[in-house]
């Protein structure tokens, strides 16, 4: 049995690696860099005032002094400013030549065309030099960072007209099961709401891949290896739900158990034991567990890191540290991913029970606490990793 560490490495490191591609900076929010950008100018471009107020050579204060110059941001003239004189100056505008600090409006007194400075200033003083920020040649941002928009003004600013860039994997979701039918229908005895197949699309698309299909297979092999296959021609990679585990009527066991193209699993984590992965005509597929709180766990601690490395991301799990307002009881010898929520204090306690089929424990959870093998039960201020979930 692998630990979910294992496992996460086996798939991380056998998933392929997206083509690089060329994108304008403005595009490129979501994907991950495929090689460095360095900036080929400098940031800022030109020695401006980082304040509203009056340039001036600081050699020359104390002293009242004329107003020479009257400089706008954005202004693209030749100034220079003589020994003597001040000029009026805006947040952003070019220093003119031979000014080397900026005195802020509020602190000088201004009478007609004159302007008094009653204290001396060092030189540079609300002064933004060229080059100060980002100069030729610096990183902006290193190779396998995906692209957040805060990220976005330096990437525009650095000189680059493109980025190599590995876009979000395009994704294909299939859950598995006759007795599945839509939300809002009428529902025989032993049919269920297929909830797997929109919650893993809402997931990936959280993450920020493109989802291209949601559908559903019966329970014969040939259903399922005709779907899988349709969709793999069109998908980065599928996600399927069910039929792995170790029961007598397990679909995709049937269509690939001893193909040599997809791999069954035991992970030592709970829930989410039965795992599938494989290489499907060139497209990874990701067999997920049938029941929904096991889908949830396998995409955010299995898939989310995985479709990351496809996209050439390999930061690791994202995860906060809290204290457990609570206890709780590990359910066996595996790693426990427990339903917590957060408490008005910032602590975590549990969310409904450990069963993989509680759909209603997980509706009020904000994330999972990772409780590792081998870890005691857990007591009240006990400090836990937890996983967040998008959006809470």
């Amino acid at each position: 049995m692998l630990t979910p560490e294992e496992y996460r490495t086996l798939l991380c490191e056998r998933v392929p690696l997206l083509p690089a591609v060329q994108v304008p900076p403005a595009l490129s929010v979501g994907s991950t860099l495929a090689a460095d950008a360095v900036s080929s100018v400098l940031l800022p471009g030109f020695d401006n005032s980082a304040m509203d107020g009056y340039a001036v050579r600081a050699a020359d204060l104390p002293a009242t002094l004329p107003v020479s110059l009257d400089i706008p941001a954005g202004d693209t003239r030749t100034l220079r400013l003589e020994a003597g004189q001040c000029a009026r100056i805006m947040t952003g505008a070019p220093l003119p030549a031979g000014a080397d600090a900026v005195v802020q409006v509020e602190n000088v007194v201004v009478s007609g065309s004159s302007v008094q400075f009653p204290a001396a200033v060092p030189v540079g003083t609300a002064v933004r030099s060229a080059g100060s920020d980002v100069k030729p040649g610096d990183l902006v941002l290193a190779a396998g960072t995906r692209i957040a928009p805060t990220q976005l003004p330096a990437l525009l600013s650095c000189g680059a007209s493109a980025l190599s860039v590995r876009r979000p994997a395009r994704v294909a979701v299939i859950s598995t099961g006759d007795e599945l039918r839509d939300s809002g229908s009428d529902l025989l005895p032993g049919q269920l709401v297929d909830s797997n197949g929109p919650t893993m699309a809402a997931l990936a698309t959280a993450a920020g891949h493109e989802v291209t299909f949601v559908g559903r297979v019966g329970d014969t092999a040939e259903e399922v290896r005709r779907v899988l296959s349709a969709v793999a021609e069109r998908a980065d990679a599928v996600i399927t739900s069910g039929g792995v585990s170790a029961g007598a009527y397990e679909p995709l066991k049937l269509a690939f158990q001893d193909s040599g193209e997809l791999d069954f699993y035991s992970v030592a984590m709970q829930p989410g034991k039965p795992q599938g992965f494989g290489i499907l005509d060139g497209t990874p597929v990701f067999a997920l567990p049938g029941n929904p709180v096991s889908v949830v766990v396998s995409f955010l601690v299995l898939v989310a890191p995985a479709l990351r490395a496809m996209s050439g991301d390999d930061a690791p799990i994202r995860t906060v540290h809290a204290q457990a307002a609570a206890p709780w009881r590990r359910v066996d010898h595996r790693s426990q991913f427990a339903r917590i929520r957060f408490t008005d204090d910032g602590r975590v306690e549990p969310a409904g029970g450990h069963g993989s089929h509680l759909i209603g424990g997980l509706a009020g959870a904000d994330g999972l606490a990772i409780v590792p093998a081998g870890s005691p039960d857990i007591a009240v201020g006990d400090w836990v990793r937890v996983i967040r979930f998008p959006g809470r």
